[in-house]
């Protein structure tokens, strides 16, 4: 069984996920962590149910999503897996950091693996496998970044958005390499032919579902789906 236990980091409070399932293994997704105290939060967490880290997850390369990738990635031994399109991303994180008064990320994580680093491509179609018979999908959104994707795990009915989807909003596509009408065709595309009843961590804010997606939120007006009406008689 899927075990998910969400923490909520640094000044921007982006949503770190770690994904376990019975055989011990687990994933990281998108390690926010601004300090120490944050990290600990996680090691803690990790070591409290004898998990084994096998890999750790990016949505995409923005900044507040990378914050303990690599400290967690040097301690655990594990591999990182982001679209190549975000490297650029990852690497103007110095421009974020000193917009918005907070500290850089460790981007050396951003060394491909072949050439002796940790970072490990993926794209659309991708296929991640872990834990027991565990496989989530990899599907590319791009429009907040490049490289923006989302990790579907079918089984359990669960969608990892990333800053694509949030619940009643969309990600901004106003910072480097965004696209409005690339985010809009991506949701429209990707996410919303999803079915209904896939429930949806993103990375900012509560948790949400592709079908309340479709009928409440606002910045997909005048595409929503409308609720079915009841019959007058």
């Amino acid at each position: 069984m899927l075990q998910i236990k969400c923490f909520y980091f640094n000044p921007f409070r982006e949503c770190c996920t770690i994904a376990s399932d019975d055989s011990g293994e687990a994933v990281i997704v998108d390690p926010g962590c601004y300090d120490d105290t944050e990290l600990s939060t996680v090691t803690s967490y990790i070591a409290g149910h004898g998990l084994k880290p096998e890999k750790i997850l990016l949505t995409h390369g923005h900044f507040d999503h990378i914050l303990g990738v690599t400290p967690l990635s040097d301690l655990y031994n594990a591999p990182v897996l982001m679209s190549p399109e975000d490297i650029d991303i990852a690497n103007d994180s110095d421009t974020f950091s000193r917009r918005f008064g907070v500290k850089m990320p460790d981007i050396s994580f951003t060394m491909p693996a072949e050439k002796g680093g940790r970072l490990v491509g993926i794209k659309d179609g991708d296929v991640i496998e872990w834990g027991h018979d565990r496989k989530w999908e990899v599907i590319s959104t791009p429009g907040h970044t490049p490289g923006g994707v989302c990790f579907l795990d079918r089984e359990a009915r669960l969608l990892f958005s990333g800053d694509t989807l949030f619940a009643g909003s969309i990600g901004r596509t106003d910072h480097l390499g965004g696209d409005y009408d690339v985010l809009m065709e991506s949701i429209f595309g990707k996410l919303m032919p999803l079915d209904g009843d896939i429930e949806v961590i993103p990375g900012h804010g509560p948790r949400t579902s592709i079908a309340d997606e479709r009928t409440k939120n606002p910045f997909l007006m005048p595409f929503n789906e409308p609720l079915e009406e009841e019959d007058p008689e």
